[in-house]
């Protein structure tokens, strides 16, 4: 059997830490601590954990330059924390490659459950949360030079491999499992996040920004754009 999940928690507030981590534990998750942003990135190679609850606003080392840092290596899940609730830092966090946001003041259980629901789309165990369950070994999907490891969490543009975050991923699945269906906004938000909450237009438009950046960078593009509608799987000739 597969140990739980381990959690990075990084935030400068012991107190916001505690409750953090007395969640957290609860729900069956392992976890360690950071106080600094300098110390999140030092216990990240050395702990590797499976998720960071990334604290947005801290001293010398803000959580931005953190995600920074970790995702020139790394597309291990980030939920930031903030304080400030204004869309503008929500949609900096989500370009910079934050899977999720969450503001404070917050209940632990939304935080709990916002973690399960980033975790459930990096792992293809159906049956896993914090405590581990059994394996399975799910199928790739391909359409033309665009290739998913459901099993691995991988994506490839012929031979290149493409790092995606965890709702970067699921956006690029949920297009593949149905080529040629025209997806609204609301309709690829409620099929990427399996926990039910508000989201904006324009969080979907900055992760699909993202996708189609990193594509790019290999010499694909596998999203297209419907003006008005939504979007849609693209060719990946």
């Amino acid at each position: 059997m597969a140990a739980p999940h381990l959690i990075l928690i990084v935030d400068d507030d012991p107190h916001i830490r505690a409750v953090v981590r007395f969640a957290l534990e609860k729900a069956g998750f392992r976890t360690a601590e950071a106080a600094t942003g300098l110390e999140a990135i030092t216990h990240f190679h050395g702990l590797q954990p499976d998720l960071l609850v990334l604290d947005i606003l801290m001293p010398e080392m803000d959580g931005t330059e953190v995600c920074r840092s970790i995702r020139s290596r790394s597309s291990v899940p980030i939920l930031f924390l903030s304080s400030r609730d204004e869309e503008v830092d929500r949609i900096v966090g989500l370009e910079l490659g934050g899977d999720d946001y969450v503001t404070k003041p917050f209940s632990p259980r939304e935080l709990v459950a916002r973690v399960k629901a980033i975790l459930r789309r990096t792992d293809p165990s159906p049956d896993r949360d914090g405590i581990a369950g059994g394996e399975k070994t799910l199928p790739e999907l391909k359409h033309g030079l665009l290739r998913l490891d459901l099993d691995r969490f991988q994506a490839f543009w012929g031979d290149r491999e493409v790092i995606l975050t965890a709702t970067e991923f699921n956006l690029v699945r949920t297009l593949m499992g149905f080529p040629g269906k025209v997806f609204s906004r609301d309709e690829l938000m409620s099929r990427a996040y399996s926990f039910d909450h508000i989201v904006t237009d324009r969080t979907i438009d900055s992760h699909l920004r993202r996708v189609r950046r990193k594509f790019a960078e290999v010499g694909g593009d596998p999203v297209e754009t419907v003006h008005g509608v939504g979007y849609k799987l693209g060719l990946c000739r």
